[in-house]
């Protein structure tokens, strides 16, 4: 018989005094499931029995709970309860090796090294992804934020008052503005679950240069590959052939990159590039399980992985999934972030999250890099936007902003079901995914779309490999109305050869 879980959790280092009672219930949680107090299988305690107990509204305990659940920690099975996962089996080992190591609060943890735009034309060829710029973005322009909603009025106040500091005009830190490094971290740890120093925080122009950056800092040029996710970002394997590291393409199925096929085609890997919240471009999330078989892999090859955050901020049903990085209790991922697709594309700004052990190593990169530091006076506004709390509440906002739009999009395109045409809805991220007819090649059409002014993109010209699902990539952030949302799918339609509903 399946034991139910004490109704009272006790404190454990998951949760500080200063969290909120929802946070400080998830992390309690989360901490007795990863340390194996609260077994696979186990049922817990109702959300009524435990807000009684506690003392606590019962909708404090359903948010924490919402996000256990989203998370994969939790399984809810209707009248017969809420249970912990039966999946969960080797997180368990890692989090109580973490909790009884040695390390002292005020000291960085013992190193550890690592073993030694033409359109394709056949499925294994890629597209070439050019973002748009110097002007308004592309129609349905995959990436790029809610300019029309971006606060400029606050901007401008804040860059001119920091325009009148010297400090601000001066060459910039090579390894970026120390009070931008230490805002992101605070930001990192209470939104995306990361433990760290503002020392582990590198400011880079764009995602590209911090991947660069890592695989200089980390002598993987000339390794035995990385992986790169099918379907998956471009620019991603167009930059490891290019650093000399052979990209190794892993499929991505309805749980995210498929873990076991990298480890049993290309275990002997010394990098793995992913996007665990959000997968470019199909939106699915890495399942617990899977992301425990990746960090697992990775401790036992020397392996690094790069954790490509691009738009975790923005899920619409559930609390932000915590990033692959708050479970790195081994040292092996390097966290890449980024600014401008929060805030506005023409910021560029990006960041690394590295492990304590690697500060040095990426220090000695970055004085060896070509990119460059970033703009002082950008870094300073940004890191003035932060700590008044502009930030957080420009992502609340955008995030609500994002579900409306995105659903206006998703009902114009649904009047051209009838004609094959069928739209998935993944929780999250800044695009949506239009599956396509049957009998129609995504690449082409991509291709008729681009002609007549979009920026869309076919998921076919995003993997490697095998054929697979067809579909085009459509950004939805600046569709702000119904009737622009009509116009542009007609538009659209009219492009691919559609005829009107």
């Amino acid at each position: 018989m399946k034991q139910t879980a004490p109704a009272s959790v006790p404190d454990t280092p998951a949760a500080s005094p200063a969290a909120t009672i929802h946070a400080q219930i998830y992390g309690r949680f989360r901490a007795m499931i990863e340390t194996g107090q609260l077994k696979p299988g186990q049922r817990v305690s109702s959300l009524r029995a435990l807000a009684e107990e506690l003392g606590v509204a019962r909708g404090t305990v359903q948010v924490a709970f919402d996000r256990l659940l989203g998370e994969g920690y939790l399984v809810a099975r209707g009248p017969a309860g809420t249970f912990v996962a039966e999946h969960i089996t080797a997180a368990p080992a890692r989090a109580r090796a973490a909790r009884k190591a040695p390390v002292a609060s005020d000291q960085p943890p013992k190193p550890v090294r690592p073993a030694a735009p033409r359109f394709a034309t056949s499925q294994d060829a890629t597209e070439v992804v050019i973002e748009s710029g110097g002007g308004a973005p592309a129609m349905l322009q995959l990436g790029v934020p809610a300019l029309d909603e971006f606060p400029r009025k606050l901007w401008t106040r804040l860059m001119t008052g920091l325009v009148r500091s010297v400090n601000t005009l001066n060459r910039p830190a090579p390894f970026g503005y120390e009070p931008l490094r230490e805002a992101l971290a605070t930001y990192l740890h209470s939104s995306r679950g990361i433990d760290l120093r503002p020392a582990q925080v590198f400011v880079v122009p764009a995602y590209t240069a911090g991947l660069e950056l890592a695989v200089n800092a980390l002598e993987l040029r000339g390794g035995k590959g990385a992986w790169a996710e099918s379907p998956g970002y471009p620019p991603t394997a167009q930059l490891l052939r290019r650093l000399g590291l052979p990209p190794l393409f892993v499929p991505v199925d309805e749980c995210g990159v498929d873990v076991e096929y990298g480890i049993a085609h290309h275990g002997d890997a010394c990098l793995a590039v992913v996007t665990p919240s959000h997968q470019s471009p199909t939106g699915v999330p890495l399942t617990l399980q899977r992301r425990v078989a990746l960090l697992d892999w990775a401790a036992r090859r020397g392996a690094w992985i790069v954790e490509d955050d691009y738009d975790g901020e923005f899920r619409y049903r559930g609390h932000p999934l915590p990033a692959l990085k708050s479970l790195d209790t081994c040292q092996r991922v390097i966290y890449c972030g980024t600014l401008s697709k929060v805030m506005f594309p023409g910021l560029r700004l990006g960041y690394v999250v590295v492990p304590e052990s690697q500060i040095e190593a990426f220090e000695v990169a970055i004085a060896r890099a070509t990119f460059g530091g970033c703009p002082e006076l950008m870094q300073a506004a940004v890191a003035e936007f932060i700590t008044a709390g502009h930030f957080s509440r420009h992502i609340k906002r955008m995030r609500t902003l994002y579900a409306r739009r995105r659903t206006l999009l998703a009902d114009a395109l649904r009047a051209y079901e009838p004609h094959g045409f069928r739209v998935q809805l993944e929780d999250g991220g800044m695009h949506l995914l239009l599956d396509v007819p049957d009998d129609r090649d995504d690449i082409a059409m991509a291709r008729l779309a681009q002609e007549a002014g979009f920026g869309i993109h076919s998921l076919t010209g995003w993997r490697r490999g095998k054929p697979g699902r067809r579909a085009l990539l459509l950004g939805f952030t600046n569709v702000a109305t119904q009737a622009e949302a009509e116009r542009v799918v007609t538009k659209l339609m009219r492009a691919l050869g559609e005829p009107r509903t």
